[in-house]
């Protein structure tokens, strides 16, 4: 698959360049809402059990 190819990775509509990777403004915002509501996580190690993941 080309990079021309590839899809919005929220609602699977054609990449446009000026909001790549996304199709549009409005699919960048979802995004980016996400990740503020913790909707994405990256992978790590657990937290010992005696660290509040909190601090």
């Amino acid at each position: 698959m080309t990079r021309s190819e590839r899809k919005c990775p929220i609602c699977g509509k054609p990449r446009v360049a000026e909001h790549s990777p996304f199709c549009s403004q409005r699919c960048r915002d979802r995004d980016l809402v996400r990740w503020l509501d913790d909707g994405y996580a990256l992978p790590g190690p657990a937290l010992p059990p005696d660290i509040d993941p909190d601090d």
